[in-house]
């Protein structure tokens, strides 16, 4: 397991308007014989609790699964050309969500890296935004 410095950038696109986040946490990293799997606490507004997240990042960057805990979960998975439907947690109850993943990228060179991955969601059949996720990581020093 490797203790690591993670910085995540999400951006979405809702027909003409683009939003997007940014988070810098510490992390780990662990690594099996076919995916990363990256853990950390994203904090959220008070006073809700930090949300546990886990992303499994297939390492023949054919799919990426990100969970989410806490009180509202959720799992995406996202693989290329292909549509899977996903549930998403809200205060006001799960929504049945269509991820469409089309790219999705690993750099690991045992001490740093990044892995990027690409999604369309759409709800009922109909495009809802387009999604980037860039995580970029060092290995933590302390």
């Amino acid at each position: 397991m490797l203790n690591i410095i993670l910085k995540v950038l999400g951006s979405q696109q809702i027909d003409t308007q683009k939003d997007s986040m940014e988070i810098t946490t510490v992390a780990t990293l662990d690594e099996s014989d076919s995916c990363y799997i990256l853990h950390y606490k994203e904090e959220q507004e008070q006073p809700a609790p930090p949300v546990d997240v886990c992303v499994k990042i297939q390492k023949d960057e054919s799919r990426v699964e990100m969970t989410r805990g806490g009180e509202y979960a959720s799992c995406l998975i996202i693989e290329k050309s292909r549509r899977n439907m996903c549930r998403y947690g809200t205060e006001y109850g799960d929504i049945l969500m269509g991820i469409s993943g089309h790219t999705i990228d690993t750099e690991f060179d045992g001490e740093n890296g990044e892995f990027t991955f690409g999604y369309d969601i759409d709800i009922n059949g109909t495009l809802a935004s387009k999604n980037e996720v860039k995580m970029s990581f060092r290995k933590n020093q302390e």
